[in-house]
């Protein structure tokens, strides 16, 4: 029996949650293996909205064991108001079923204070980011200043670091961000008093996971973001702080890469970005907007307009390579219905010469041309189609040819906003390694 991964394959905001809700209903654990609440997973569960920004949504699911593991940067207060809002919609939300890795690294209040601060000090050379403080804490990581969960449990080792770090905190915010300082005191008891309620879920999650494991429990692997906005494959500076690709759940979560057996890349059947960096195929037209809207295309962090874009398979075949993906869930087919051509783009143009990977260097991304091959597209409603047979045949073209130019087979594709409106090719559960693309379905 398989354990799985989900990753994104392009800029985040992929639809990872829908999937993810989907597969934790067959997994027994549930593991956040990577970034902050800079992330937002939205699920639709009998027409009720729920975004999950750090406790991962298979906590829907009865029955369910969740973890926050160690590669998390987690935000307390973020963390214990979604605690709160889920016990207050009768999910309950109890040390039985989430625990906290005692590993992972704590956003403190400096962290965020910074985070805004370098990006109102860059003007029009911002980042884009969301302003949580995810950067500056995974800097504090790497650095070896770092606050983690189990510095909660000790209040003399809380109180040590968080003045240490004040230091040299307000002295960079007020002499050279021009930001207010923090006062000791307030942020230390805030900190422990939330450590009062946060006790309980704080333990070993590598040595919980390897438990379960020894069981023969299905682990499910959530990543957040997307893979081209990994620290080190993305299009860098225009990236998160960690590595959302599906290796990184080793570091991650604390497992060998022996643990690792079905690796599921989601693709929006379109592309889009939030924020600053380059985007090959964005769409500056009617088309974009249409795409845009119909697609209700929102940050479901910060509630930025997303820029859209045709699906750009050159990025999805990089994301198969970081990857090492056995499959694809497509996400958001239907908002395409209605659209009397569509395109794919399958290699880029750079000074003249066919390019079928992403550069890393931006200057060359944005001189980037897609080439385009065009679709007809579909004016049926897709959203009630169960089986593959009840697509339209020129969607199900569309969805071949990703097969074909990714090599990689696609398992699951999502018609709908619902956790019903999905078509299930094959359990991602069920399967071994990587099977080839001839192996693949065909064509009933």
């Amino acid at each position: 029996m398989a354990n799985v991964v989900v990753v994104g394959t392009q800029w985040g905001d992929e639809g990872k949650g829908k999937i993810v809700d989907y597969l934790a209903s067959k997994a027994d654990l549930v593991v956040r293996f990577q970034g902050g609440n800079n992330a937002g997973h939205t699920l639709v569960v009998k027409g009720q909205q729920t975004i999950c920004h750090l406790i991962p949504s298979g906590i829907l699911h009865p029955g369910k064991k969740c973890f926050i593991a160690n590669g998390v940067v987690v935000d307390p207060e973020v963390l214990l108001e979604e605690m709160n809002k889920l016990n207050e919609r009768g999910i309950p939300v109890t040390p039985k079923r989430l625990s906290l890795s005692e590993k992972a690294h704590l956003i403190m209040p400096y962290h965020k204070a910074l985070d805004v601060a370098r990006e109102a000090a860059k003007g029009k050379d911002k980042i884009g980011t969301t302003g949580r403080g995810i950067g500056p804490c995974y800097e504090d990581k790497v650095a070896r200043v770092g606050i983690r969960a189990v510095d909660l449990l000790e209040p003399d080792t809380l109180q040590e670091k968080i003045q240490s770090n004040l230091k040299e905190k307000n002295f960079f915010l007020s002499h050279y961000l021009n930001a207010d300082p923090l006062e000791f005191q307030a942020v230390y008891d805030r900190y422990l008093s939330m450590a009062e309620t946060l006790r309980p879920y704080i333990t070993d999650v590598s040595v919980e996971i390897d438990r379960a494991l020894k069981k023969g429990k299905k682990i499910l692997f959530e990543g957040a973001q997307g893979t081209h906005l990994d620290v080190d494959h993305g299009t860098y500076p225009f990236v998160t702080s960690s590595n959302p690709i599906s290796g990184a759940a080793c570091a991650g979560a604390g497992v060998g890469p022996d643990k690792l057996h079905h690796m599921i890349g989601i693709v929006k059947a379109y592309t889009t970005r939030v924020g600053a960096g380059p985007l090959p195929t964005e769409l500056l037209d009617e088309i974009g907007d249409y795409i845009q809207q119909r697609g209700a295309e929102f940050g479901a962090t910060t509630g930025r307009k997303r820029r859209c874009g045709w699906l750009d398979l050159v990025m999805v075949r990089d994301s198969v390579r970081l990857n090492g993906l056995s499959s694809l869930g497509i996400t958001k087919l239907d908002v395409l219905t209605g659209l009397e051509k569509v395109k794919i783009c399958v290699a880029y143009q750079l000074e003249g010469k066919k390019v079928d990977s992403m550069p890393a260097s931006l200057k060359k991304l944005s001189q980037c041309t897609p080439v385009y091959e065009e679709y007809p597209g579909w004016e049926e409603d897709i959203s009630s189609a169960r089986k593959w047979k009840d697509l339209p045949a020129s969607a199900r073209k569309y969805l071949k040819r990703i097969e074909e130019v990714t090599q990689v087979p696609l398992s699951i594709i999502s018609v709908g906003s619902g956790r019903e409106q999905s078509i299930i090719l094959r359990d991602p559960f069920g399967q071994g390694p990587r099977r080839r693309p001839q192996d693949a379905r065909r064509e009933p």
